[in-house]
């Protein structure tokens, strides 16, 4: 089940997105010495209460029937009617089962009832599988850009709702 969350469940959401982005970074060689602003370790509960409460992003989680957490995902609502989709993840144990595109599903529908006619995302451009994943979803590729910051190359891609 998907629902939204509220603070009680910060915590849990911010386990569920370190663990699922740190999958990631251990197949791409990301450290918090490399790459100190990448999800797995820049995610903590100050940050997300912060973009729950003073930014206003929707946060949603996909709870199992015993009421755990093991999938996530924000909107932030953006200028022109669009809006970045942020942080969606899956817990690895339960990857393959549909959670992803679920949760997809689901950040399209609360996106077009916010009025956005497009939403974007942003990726590690290195990372096939996700992009394509993405792309075999509906969105398209549409550039890339380089930071000091990161190890990688950060990919953005686009989808008209």
């Amino acid at each position: 089940m998907i629902k939204e969350i509220n603070e009680n469940d910060i915590a849990e959401c911010v386990d569920v997105i370190r663990r699922s982005f740190y999958t990631v970074a251990e197949e791409f060689g990301f450290t918090i010495d490399n790459a100190p602003h990448f999800t797995a370790f820049a995610t903590t509960q100050d940050r997300l209460l912060y973009q729950l409460k003073n930014e206003h992003r929707q946060m949603y989680a996909y709870y199992e029937d015993n009421g755990k957490i093991i999938g996530y995902y924000s909107l932030e609502l953006q200028d022109n009617n669009q809006c970045e989709l942020n942080n969606l993840c899956v817990l690895p144990f339960y990857r393959h089962k549909h959670i992803g595109k679920n949760l997809l599903e689901d950040a399209c529908i609360k996106a077009k009832k916010a009025g956005c006619k497009k939403m974007n995302i942003g990726i590690v451009e290195e990372n096939g599988v996700l992009k394509k994943w993405y792309v075999e979803n509906g969105f398209i590729h549409t550039g890339t850009k380089k930071f000091d910051f990161f190890p990688f190359t950060c990919g953005y891609m686009e989808m008209d709702l």
